[in-house]
């Protein structure tokens, strides 16, 4: 056993899985995955609902058995040893699971004894929690009456009261507004920073830019992985042009009929606020003629300029054409 109870030997990744397959009769949930998520890194699962991103949480909670492949979480089996590694990782689920009709401070200590603390321990550790979430002037006050942020920081700290060394976030921001969602990523990384591993699972793009490695899931397969800025260099397929029109919604309409009769390689077309964006395989080569084309359908151009990709760009691009893996 290693200092503080963790197995295996003191190199090993806290999380680390190995070609991991969850089906569910002839569906497959998650196909033949491997990745690793190093001490005190935030790594970000990102993909569309139903990809697999909660399927291999729960598998790596031990609350699934994989169909095949194997994964460790703090050199223990999550399939064979559930009770000894869950009580050294945390988890904050996507469905809200704190009890409404207790009060803040009534939570964290439901949750506190859940894990075993007691006495001072439990005393202390209360305070700590209400101060990260900014609570303590709400301790009192019902957790039905919360605002959502609020619930949010109270269902993390309850998630982490028995000092986790590996956390699991699975959508915790879903329904937030964006200034909670962006202060919540602020503990995210002040625990990071104090060796706390974390796996989240998002949607948001803007979230996943924050992750230091991010793996995109699609239809139960790891199509990428690397930093958000490496993705963007090595997962992109064509370059992105950005045009800029007083008439977004007709040039989009007349851009993806051109794409449909195979006019121009547009690999993707959306309208990203008031400006359009194409992906084209090279961004000189088709400038002029995009522009050509929309001034002959009677839109006007402002401009039309290469721009870098978003990771949302980025995710499209590997979804439209993924690399086996």
């Amino acid at each position: 056993m290693m200092p503080g109870g963790a197995k295996g030997k003191a190199s090993e990744p806290p999380i680390v899985v190995e070609k991991l397959t969850k089906r569910f009769g002839d569906f497959v949930a998650v196909d033949e995955v491997s990745f690793t998520v190093q001490r005190g890194e935030v790594y970000g699962w990102l993909g569309p609902n139903g990809a697999g991103k909660t399927t291999t949480i729960r598998i790596l909670l031990g609350l699934l058995k994989p169909t095949s492949g194997h994964c460790r979480v703090l050199g223990y089996d999550p399939a064979r040893e559930p009770k000894a590694m869950q009580a050294r990782v945390g988890y904050m689920s996507q469905l809200f699971t704190l009890y409404k009709d207790l009060t803040a401070l009534e939570n964290i200590r439901f949750y506190g004894r859940a894990y075993g603390l007691s006495g001072r321990a439990l005393k202390e550790r209360q305070e700590e929690i209400l101060a990260m979430a900014g609570l303590s002037e709400r301790r009192h006050e019902l957790t039905a009456n919360l605002s959502g942020g609020w619930k949010q920081r109270l269902a993390l700290g309850c998630a982490i009261v028995h000092h986790p060394e590996v956390l699991f976030l699975d959508e915790p921001t879903a329904g937030v507004d964006p200034i909670s969602r962006r202060e919540f990523w602020e503990l995210i990384y002040a625990m990071a920073e104090r060796g706390v591993t974390i796996l989240v699972t998002t949607h948001y793009m803007d979230e996943a830019e924050l992750c230091q490695r991010v793996g995109f899931i699609h239809r139960g397969r790891l199509i990428a992985l690397d930093t958000p800025d490496r993705l963007k260099e090595i997962a992109m397929h064509g370059q992105v042009l950005e045009i800029d029109t007083p008439a977004p919604q007709a040039a989009l309409r007349a851009l993806l009929r051109a794409k449909e009769r195979g006019r121009f390689p547009l690999s993707e077309v959306a309208l990203y606020g008031a400006q359009v964006h194409v992906v084209v395989p090279e961004a000189d080569a088709w400038r002029s003629a995009l522009s050509a084309f929309l001034e002959k359908e009677g839109i006007g151009v402002h401009s039309i300029s290469w721009i870098a990709p978003t990771l949302e760009d980025v995710f499209i691009s590997a979804v439209s054409e993924p690399k086996e893996q």
